[in-house]
């Protein structure tokens, strides 16, 4: 079933959000009105890409995550997306063109110890030309590449940046270690 434009933003921004949410909420984060976005999250149930875990909250199925057309991501790809790097495959902090920190991240979890530090006019160049993204899809992380782009739509700057970025980068982290952790735990069953 096709999603039009409006339905795959409300979708999307549940995506991001990445936890129950109130419709309220999600109509703030979407940047439409409260009606419109209510009506799109009940075409949204109906369809399965969204179900109420709990009361006057709402998230996003795995159909719907399939429905954003993300790829699905096994055991062998969240190793890769979460394996160390060669330092010329990096991702290098810069605060503008041709001014470097001197500061890279050699992995995703590196990349969240060194964002938390890092000069906040780094993250705002950064997210304005797009680096994370492409960083983010060089890792083979589509997902991750995709609710950064919506981060840097919704124009955020500054800490308030940061604290998004670092909460959806987290949360993506921690769901890639449960994803390889489960196949180290089925390797490990099939070995005995």
């Amino acid at each position: 079933m096709r999603l039009t434009p409006v339905k795959r933003l409300v979708l999307e921004t549940m995506s991001v959000l990445d936890k129950p949410a109130k419709a309220v909420d999600i109509a703030e984060d979407v940047g439409l009105g409260f009606p419109s976005v209510m009506m799109h999250i009940i075409g949204l149930t109906k369809m399965g890409y969204v179900t109420t875990p709990e009361k006057s909250h709402y998230a996003i199925t795995e159909n719907g995550r399939r429905a954003l057309n993300f790829p699905e991501v096994d055991g062998e790809t969240a190793k890769r997306i979460l394996a160390y790097l060669p330092v010329e495959k990096s991702f290098h902090f810069y605060v503008d063109e041709g001014k470097p920190l001197n500061t890279f991240a050699a992995s995703l979890q590196d990349f969240l110890d060194k964002l938390l530090k890092v000069d906040i006019s780094s993250i705002d160049f950064h997210t304005e030309r797009g680096d994370f993204e492409a960083w983010f899809t060089g890792l083979g992380d589509m997902e991750l590449a995709r609710k950064t782009l919506l981060i840097k739509e919704r124009k955020l700057f500054g800490e308030e940046l940061r604290r998004k970025f670092y909460e959806i980068v987290k949360d993506r982290y921690e769901e890639l270690l449960d994803i390889r952790g489960h196949t180290i735990y089925k390797e490990k069953q099939d070995q005995i």
